[in-house]
């Protein structure tokens, strides 16, 4: 009986340590992995996701801006016909 609880306790301690090591590895990969990943995004210049929304605020602001003088000049333009046409009809 002894034996076999022996042969027990050896395998549990086998697999804890199979698992630990597994674990190290997993660690070991992602730490590669990330480095690989991070040297890409360098050398492919990409730009942070804080910058992109940042610009991204600015051009919604300055769409916004242009549409608001288009309609501005749309409403001048029209003032500015009934104006010349009150002019030509009185001249």
């Amino acid at each position: 009986m002894q034996t076999r609880d022996r042969f027990f306790d050896d395998a549990a301690r086998l697999g804890s340590g199979v698992v630990g090591l597994i674990a190290g590895l997993r660690r070991e990969v992602d730490t590669l992995v990330r480095g690989q990943i991070d040297r890409i995004a360098a050398e492919m210049d990409l730009v942070p996701r804080e910058e992109f929304e940042a610009v991204r605020a600015m051009a919604v602001k300055a769409r916004e801006a242009e549409e608001a003088m288009a309609e501005r000049i749309e409403r001048l333009e029209a003032r500015l016909a009934v104006l010349e046409g009150r002019a030509s009809s009185t001249g």
